[in-house]
């Protein structure tokens, strides 16, 4: 039969094994080593017998204690699906949700148990058109970074029109640390011309000429023809900042800036077909506004791009750590006085009405 570890037995067995173990300890061979003879844990037996003796059957019951003093409380619960079923924030992630609520203080639960509670109500699954990473491409070999502008990455993406064969083209520097747009334009042409005034216009934006020479970041990118035209890589050497190529046919080399391709077009408002440069420039004012100072960015431990750039991303990520450990306590002992009458709750659960607020989602 082997060791009887780790499985279910049914409750014919169980009574067996104790008959057996009972008839050799009357032959004096103790429990212990009817045990070991038998391959079963010493405990288990025990537990038998203590359910025989107080004439308990032996069905099989979920481990661990029936009334777990962490487990989640109702009104937790209800906060969860009530935030969830509300249309400002249908289309935000099981984490996004979490840290929303955890930020307006709405409730402090988990990322997974938020989930457990949506895929109970089936509040789960893919929106949108967007498909999920298969996690197979590896990141290209870099030197560590530590904060904001040390790295950026920068890139071109076409954009449609409504007329067939004509676009225009998107142009962005992104901070690789942060994850912040640090400058963007939009254009007819995909000219070098265009790229360097979109380079510029990121210097400018981040005070990088301010910097001593040796602080300021390098900047990787594909090997377009505006990317390695010789008024680029002047432009670079001049202002000491290393320019960095992505290997041919691997965008994974530049994954960050694809990865903010593939946001801007698979967001729920995205127009994908706009009529000249100004409807562009309207959208992706907002966007970009909303992308760097709400958006919640999972890169980063979901604080905005802004926040990271700033340098609060640790202080926020420890005090909402903090706000859940606070929780967990409340929780324990809101249990404990619904399990001993006699005993009152000495803390109020954290849970707060939904306030009408902008969510993570771009305005219309």
């Amino acid at each position: 039969m082997g060791k009887i570890t780790r499985c279910w037995l049914e409750p014919e067995v169980k009574l067996q094994i104790l008959i057996l173990i009972q008839w050799a300890k009357g032959k004096g061979i103790s429990i212990t080593r009817s045990c070991t003879l038998l391959m079963v844990e010493r405990r288990r037996v025990s537990r038998w017998q203590k359910r025989l003796k107080e004439k308990e059957n032996f069905e099989n019951r979920k481990p661990g204690p029936k009334y777990p003093l962490h487990r989640l409380l109702a009104e937790e619960r209800e906060a969860v699906l009530n935030m969830a079923k509300n249309e400002s924030y249908a289309d935000l992630g099981h984490r996004a949700l979490a840290v929303t609520a955890w930020d307006l203080e709405v409730f402090f639960v988990s990322f997974s148990t938020v989930y457990r509670i949506l895929r109970s109500e089936n509040l789960v699954g893919m929106r949108g058109v967007s498909h999920p990473h298969n996690g197979r491409s590896l990141p290209p070999v870099r030197k560590d970074i530590s904060g904001p502008n040390q790295r950026w990455c920068w890139d071109i993406s076409y954009l449609r029109t409504h007329e067939k064969w004509l676009f225009l083209y998107l142009y962005v520097v992104l901070d690789e640390y942060s994850r912040k747009v640090v400058h963007w334009l939009v254009s007819w042409r995909e000219t070098k011309e265009e790229a360097r005034r979109l380079l510029e216009g990121g210097l400018i934006a981040e005070n990088i000429l301010d910097l001593p020479e040796n602080e300021r970041p390098e900047v990787i990118s594909d090997r377009g023809s505006q990317m390695k035209a010789k008024s680029i890589k002047r432009m670079f050497k001049d202002h000491h900042m290393p320019q960095l190529f992505a290997r041919p046919r691997t965008p994974n080399d530049n994954p960050f800036v694809e990865s903010l391709f593939a946001a801007v077009k698979t967001s729920p408002q995205y127009p994908d077909r706009f009529l000249d440069v100004e409807e562009a420039n309207r959208y992706f004012d907002r966007f970009f506004l909303w992308y760097n100072k709400e958006h919640f960015h999972s890169g980063i431990d979901y604080v905005t791009p802004e926040q990271c750039h700033q340098g609060l991303r640790d202080n926020i990520v420890a005090q909402r750590k903090e706000n859940l450990n606070k929780q967990r306590l409340i929780r324990k002992e809101v249990n404990r006085s619904k399990q001993n009458p006699l005993t009152s709750a000495l803390a109020t659960p954290i849970i707060n009405q939904i306030p009408l607020v902008p969510c993570s989602v771009i305005p219309p």
